[in-house]
């Protein structure tokens, strides 16, 4: 019970300083359909009655233990704001015993020392018994309901869930989910009215226990339960256990403020890994301060506003729009990371504990916590930043239409995005899918890469290779009337950062390798060299196209995957169809030429003949001198490329 443990220090922190907060006790978030207006006498405001859509429909509502865990048939009527076949007496197709228990609690509060002004006209209005003909008078049912999302759906009127604003004069706090004071009336009401106490194993005290505990964790239509019990008759065996607080008892408060600090965190900083029931990671300082969220890319890491870096170094930039690939980006991008460190670490204190915690649910009403560690910030930064040290790399996701600009970093990849790359698969408009369950259990693999520093999957670096040299396979994309290769270039940004980070930490010692994210130029290595030939190959044809205005795939790209199997078959296949292009550029770019066939030249002399003629497969080292290669050329101006006629190169 660590977990709920440390949850529950988090929200004794006093954790929602910020706008958003986490719920309180006794209440939860409800998405609420129609909003009724009435005034401190009980008058309806007929004109007032509104529809609710959207992010304005959410709304925090007071709630029983029963009431928020009700499924099915089971009557369990939330105190205020409730369906209307449960608040609207004169509905034709209520049932009575819902009615007359949402009455009877509702006239309860009324009648306690914790009653409130708006509860009181709310009780006076219901007791006319005319909500559901006013309603009706005013709304078309069944309604239509648009989410956040902007999905529609139909609501029956039995199912539409009612919210209240009462207007009283001199307050201008009108609606009861805003009125704290109210807020806090139920939660004292609801002490009074649940008593039962025992010994709490979290804090060791004798308080006021839960028996049923929270759902709603992950989002608003969540079912699944962290904990849980079946019910008391028949098919459970308990062993010596007649009643579930003999095995463990929990307090009421506790556990609620722990869910609820649970729900606070996923909606502010959770990680999102699958669509229909989402398994989450989250992470955080029990103390409420930020901290660089681990699953993030380094692109989304920098980019967040969590942490001012200017604070750290005026001079910091994250966004490079201008490179020097001729040096170590590793060096420059290091320095950087430091620095962004730095900053949490100045505002962390060195024994302060950060949690990290994983959920997903097996079942609809089960949920279990697949990943969970407790670190001190010391060791939690250390790790995020080896992570994103070793496995750095050019990355180029293309253009991004949302944010209206192209993405290009020097950094890791999101363990969603490898996991796509990976094992994703492309449907017919071209758009990359994946599998719920396989996005699942690959995040799931790298979380402890990232966290506990164990040497990442051989297959996730084999798979990211495979699509890399698969290049004419990737669909092109337009924006201006130019394509681009914005998937396959992603692709290869994150298979070589695959290659480089699993050789710096390979589980071998004498495989070990760091590689630079610059072009090794004396660097021998045989797949290394015929990455770096595919480069120039690909550079002189696609020169040549230029020049005589053809776009079109260059033999480079079209035999990358064959060149990958059989590269001294394939390089000889290469060699033979540049020679066309060579003898256009002999005669416009002589100069362009003659630079890269002495670069060629350079690196044929390199090798040692047995590797040449080998018919071995190449590795991914390949698509590391092959990426720094075509690098190296962005250094170059264009100008200087095609129209130099000297040794400029």
């Amino acid at each position: 019970m660590s977990w709920m443990e440390k949850l529950y220090q988090t929200y004794e922190q006093g954790i929602g300083l910020d706008t958003s907060k986490p719920w309180p006790i006794s209440h939860f978030v409800k998405t609420a359909h129609i909003e009724v207006v009435i005034d401190d006498n009980g008058n309806i405001k007929k004109d007032r009655i509104t529809l609710l859509s959207g992010e304005d429909s959410l709304t925090l509502i007071p709630a029983t233990e029963a009431s928020a865990g009700r499924a099915g048939a089971k009557i369990a009527p939330h105190p205020l704001c409730d369906e209307l076949g449960y608040c609207a007496s004169d509905f034709p197709e209520a049932i009575q015993a819902r009615n007359d228990a949402y009455l009877n609690q509702l006239k309860e509060w009324c009648l306690s020392e914790y009653a409130h002004p708006k509860i009181l006209a709310i009780s006076k209005y219901l007791e006319k018994r005319s909500l559901w003909s006013d309603l009706n008078q005013a709304i078309v049912f069944p309604i239509t309901f648009s989410n956040r999302s902007g999905q529609k759906t139909k609501i029956n009127a039995e199912k539409a869930f009612v919210r209240w604003k009462v207007e009283e004069p001199g307050n201008p706090c009108s609606g009861t989910w805003e009125d704290n004071d109210l807020i806090e009336k139920w939660v004292e009401f609801d002490k009074l009215k649940n008593s039962k106490s025992g010994l709490c194993f979290i804090t060791g005290e004798e308080v006021r226990l839960i028996e049923n505990h929270s759902r709603f964790i992950r989002n608003a239509s969540d079912g699944a339960k962290l904990i849980s019990s079946n019910d008391g008759g028949g098919y459970t065996y308990r062993g010596k256990f007649l009643e579930n607080s003999e095995a463990c008892s929990i307090g009421f408060d506790v556990s609620q403020k722990a869910h609820n600090a649970l729900r606070w965190l996923i909606f502010r900083q959770g990680f999102k890994s699958g669509d229909k029931e989402p398994q989450v990671f989250v992470s955080w300082a029990v103390s409420g301060k930020a901290i660089p969220e681990p699953l993030r890319d380094t692109w989304a890491l920098f980019d967040s506003d969590e942490y001012d870096l200017d604070e750290v170094d005026e001079d910091l930039e994250l966004e490079q729009h201008v490179q020097d690939y001729t040096h170590d980006l590793g060096q420059s991008f290091a320095l950087k990371l430091k620095k962004y460190m730095a900053g949490y670490a100045a505002k962390l204190s060195p024994n302060e504990q950060i949690v990290i915690m994983g959920i997903d649910s097996a079942t609809p009403g089960r949920m279990g916590i697949i990943y969970y560690r407790e670190l001190f910030s010391h060791d939690f930064l250390n790790c995020i930043e080896t992570w994103h040290s070793h496995f750095a790399w050019q990355q180029n996701y293309g253009w991004d239409s949302k944010a209206g600009k192209k993405i290009e970093f020097v950094g890791v990849p999101s363990p969603k995005d490898i996991s796509a790359v990976a094992y994703g698969h492309r449907d017919e408009k071209g758009t990359l899918q994946l599998d719920d369950k396989l996005q699942k259990a690959t995040v799931a693999r790298l979380l402890p890469c990232i966290v506990d520093g164990l040497p990442i999957p051989r297959d996730l670096v084999e798979s990211t290779f495979r699509r890399a040299c698969n290049r004419i396979g990737m669909k092109k994309r337009s924006y201006n009337g130019r394509s681009f290769e914005d998937d396959w270039e992603k692709t290869l940004g994150i298979a070589c950062a695959l290659y480089k980070g699993y050789h710096q930490r390979h589980p071998n010692l004498t495989q070990r390798r760091e590689y630079a994210m610059a072009l090794e130029e004396n660097y021998p290595a045989r797949d290394y060299l015929f990455g770096r030939l595919l480069a120039i190959a690909e550079r002189i044809e696609d020169v040549a196209l230029s020049v005589s205005g053809e776009n079109r795939p260059t033999t480079a790209a079209r035999l990358m995957q064959r060149f990958a199997d059989r590269p001294f078959e394939t390089w000889r296949t290469i060699e033979l169809a540049l020679q066309p292009y060579m003898q256009r550029l002999r005669v416009s770019r002589a100069g362009f030429l003659t630079n890269q066939l002495k670069e060629l030249d350079a690196i044929q002399a390199m090798f040692k003949h047995e590797d040449f003629t080998s018919k071995a497969a190449l590795s991914g080292e390949f698509l590391l001198g092959y990426h720094c290669q075509r690098q190296k050329f962005k250094t170059k101006s264009e100008t200087t490329d095609e129209t130099s006629q000297g040794d400029s190169e």
